[in-house]
């Protein structure tokens, strides 16, 4: 296998649409679906001189050194696909998202936020569609494209990343080239264009996608040992509206489901089977590693700070930690996972008072007041400012002024992304 690059690095992430529905209608001939679906795309990618920087079940993680080569890569396993005999006439429909940026490299993988960009890229799309990121295509100007051409597809946000991204959709010969809206993205103002690769030529003729109803339920992954808690909850998604896709009763299995289903979250148990100590903290480790687009909602039976700071790590984006007995609270627990799913951090209000709460040297929270505490806490548990007045019963104005004095005070830079300032006062909380 090739070495991993480092640099300015092309990710590549892709996996097969609707892999659950193939798995009904094939069966156990869905094994050899699989084995076909890697090997035509380890091909393209061997061709192109990529780097696999991942593979469980049908999903790829793939690096390259350039991103002519990413490209060229996903355009000859695009068009190898299209071109397989598939059993029993099914259609085997891969997306891929692509990104060029600096992750950073560590123990033959790579983390950061152009992980999880290439990653909502590549959600975001449809089966046989490839997109790149803004940055990928200024990272091809000046580079012969051929008769390939990049349609802008306007400017969307992506759930859980700080900026909006601008995404273009690949138009070569034997690529399909109408596809319905992207999905997870709200789709902005600027009408689609087509780019042209600097080859002259006329340009191509591709309609704008039509709106989509974006109705379609948060799917969850859940982990539980106990089989009668397991399925209380369960029940308590479905009624809310939630879409209950695994249950698993290790952390193992949880892992290899959230591969497998590809939920919006996975929430877990801390304390799982063999050991009953952290085995579900890790396995929520495992998936924010290997799934950056899945969020996940760690529920522990016990206050431990120390636990919730692990599990947040360098951030705070689909993150969640709270005390089980939340769960009883059904719509404060079912709008947790919600935050969750959409990329916002959830941090148990017990966890937080212990936090903000602790003695430390010269310490700057004492310059809070009463109010300013009460208000710091709901921002560290991820707390817009509309519910911070609605929980403290004070207008908007109020709670816009307390924040500006915390942060004054604090010494942390205001931002208006509610992520972005839970990420800062969860730094402060970590001092």
């Amino acid at each position: 296998m090739s070495s991993p690059p480092s640099g300015d690095v092309t990710l590549l992430f892709s996996d097969i649409e609707s892999s659950t529905g193939l798995v009904q209608k094939l069966g156990e001939g869905y094994a050899q679906v699989l084995s076909d679906h890697r090997r035509l795309i380890r091909e393209a990618v061997a061709e192109a001189g990529g780097h696999e920087v991942d593979c469980r079940a049908d999903e790829f993680f793939i690096a390259f050194g350039d991103p002519s080569s990413a490209l060229a890569a996903a355009l000859d396993a695009q068009r190898a696909l299209a071109a397989e005999d598939w059993p029993q006439g099914t259609a085997v429909r891969v997306r891929m998202g692509m990104h060029t940026g600096r992750p950073v490299l560590a123990d033959d993988t790579y983390y950061g936020l152009d992980v999880h960009r290439a990653a909502r890229i590549c959600r975001s799309g449809h089966g046989g569609q490839v997109l790149v990121s803004a940055a990928m295509r200024e990272a091809l100007y000046g580079v012969d494209l051929g008769g390939t051409e990049l349609q802008d597809l306007g400017e969307h946000e992506l759930k859980g990343l700080p900026q909006g991204e601008r995404i273009f959709q690949v138009v070569a010969p034997g690529l399909e080239t109408s596809f319905p809206p992207l999905r997870e993205a709200d789709l902005g103002p600027t009408a689609p264009r087509t780019v042209h690769a600097p080859t002259g030529g006329g340009p191509a003729t591709i309609p704008a996608a039509a709106d989509g109803d974006g109705d379609q339920p948060l799917r969850v992954a859940l982990a539980e040992d106990s089989v009668l808690l397991r399925e209380g909850i369960a029940r308590l998604l479905g009624d809310a509206g939630f879409e209950v896709v695994a249950q698993a009763g290790t952390a193992d299995d949880l892992v290899r489901l959230v591969a497998m289903h590809k939920p919006d979250v996975a929430i877990t148990d801390i304390r799982m089977p063999p050991t009953q100590t952290d085995e579900g903290l890790q396995a929520a480790q495992k998936i924010r590693e290997r799934q950056p687009d899945v969020g996940v909602l760690v529920l522990s039976q016990y206050v431990e700070p120390a636990y919730a700071m692990t599990l947040l790590g360098e951030s705070a984006e689909g993150v969640g930690y709270l005390l089980k007995d939340r769960v009883s609270d059904i719509e404060e627990f079912t709008s947790a996972v919600r935050r969750v799913a959409q990329g916002g951090s959830v941090l148990d209000p017990a966890v937080v008072s212990q936090l903000v709460g602790r003695r430390r040297k010269a310490d700057p929270l004492e310059e809070l007041t009463p109010r300013e505490r009460e208000v710091l806490e709901l921002m560290a548990e991820g707390r817009s400012n509309d519910a911070i007045g609605q929980r403290l019963f004070i207008t908007l104005r109020a709670v816009e002024k307390h924040v500006t004095s915390i942060f004054s005070k604090l010494g942390l830079t205001a931002t208006p992304e509610d992520h972005r300032r839970v990420l800062a006062v969860l730094a402060f909380l970590r001092q």
